[in-house]
């Protein structure tokens, strides 16, 4: 039975998990070491070899960054130190098996678009993943969807809100004002938790900050589960700024299914409603008939997931590797 490992590298936090056949190992997970490319390299490599055993074949990795798929290197990254990095090349030589590097929207996608028996339910899928940043992959036709230098589907970096009205603004930094990205990612749900906080003395979020706690997207989240009103409404409009993607998304591709992942997968019903309920709105007539719009099936677990699924593709198509998903898989 062929054993892979997937690992998942976000801006916050890594998990890594074993594949064998059908079955995912739990994930371990540790906060990412940003400090440089050195310590996250050395912190990346005791994580996995403390998960393989004798009978690994091979690492899939998914990263928060654009990648040129065929060495794995880093051609751009907005949240981690790896920028121009041979990951595959590097990884590789301390590991002493095949290691693949993609986009980590990328390999999500591919694993939303299997189902819970790892069996390709869905040809023509759009991720959207909301967490430290957003982005997103595409499968088109059954197969990874990258583009012509590997950064296919960064829909987080779509304009979505920009002031056109006088002159168009000089660009900026990445994420750029007015992208879906800087309007819809974690930090953005911060953000309203705060102003949440500020303008509503009766909520929770405000009794959170007046005991000198800080107030995060994820105690809007609970807050809002709890059946605090302020909460709710500062989720919902998050939820609706993440349908605006959603829209662009179905008037690009017209895919089978739009899928949102990411930490923003754990707000359930709060985010997946008023995305729906804005989507619908902003999708031209005639379009999206037949797309669903849903969560992600296999949750905070499909990056992970993915990159496992990823290394069992490639691993098949370099060297015709037997595995117990390999049709599955296809």
């Amino acid at each position: 039975m062929t054993e892979v490992i997937g690992v998942d590298l976000g801006g916050t936090k890594i998990a890594v998990a074993t594949l064998r056949g059908r079955d995912l190992g739990e994930s371990a997970i540790e906060p990412t070491q940003c400090s440089g490319p050195e310590a996250l390299l050395n912190q990346l490599v005791k994580m996995i070899e403390a998960a393989r055993s004798p009978d690994l074949a091979g690492v899939g990795i998914g990263v928060p960054s654009i990648v040129e798929f065929e060495t794995g290197r880093v051609v751009s990254s907005v949240n981690i130190p790896l920028v121009d990095v041979p990951l595959r090349s590097v990884l590789g030589d301390r590991l002493g098996v095949p290691v693949f590097v993609d986009n980590d929207a990328t390999v999500a996608a591919l694993a939303e678009a299997h189902d819970d028996e790892l069996r390709m339910v869905a040809r023509d899928l759009v991720m959207i993943t909301v967490g430290t940043g957003v982005g997103g992959g595409l499968v088109l036709g059954g197969q990874i969807y990258r583009g012509a230098t590997g950064g296919a589907g960064e829909l987080g970096h779509a304009i979505t809100a920009l002031d056109l009205e006088d002159d168009v603004p000089s660009p900026t930094r990445f994420p750029q004002p007015g992208s879906l990205e800087s309007v819809a990612a974690g930090h953005a749900l911060d953000r309203l938790a705060a102003q949440c906080a500020d303008r509503h003395p009766n909520s929770e979020l405000a009794r959170l900050r007046a005991e000198g706690k800080p107030v995060l997207g994820a105690d809007a989240v609970a807050a809002a589960q709890a059946g605090d009103q302020a909460a709710a409404q500062a989720v919902k409009l998050w939820g609706e700024r993440v349908g605006i993607g959603v829209a662009n998304a179905i008037n690009t591709f017209d895919p089978e299914e739009v899928v949102i992942g990411g930490g923003a997968a754990r707000a359930g019903e709060l985010l997946l409603e008023p995305a729906r309920q804005v989507a619908g709105g902003y999708v031209l007539p005639g379009l999206g008939k037949r797309t669903k719009i849903r969560l992600a099936r296999h949750g905070v677990r499909a990056g992970v997931l993915g990159a496992a699924l990823l290394a069992i593709h490639e691993l098949q198509a370099a060297r015709a590797v037997p595995s117990a998903v390999g049709e599955a898989a296809r």
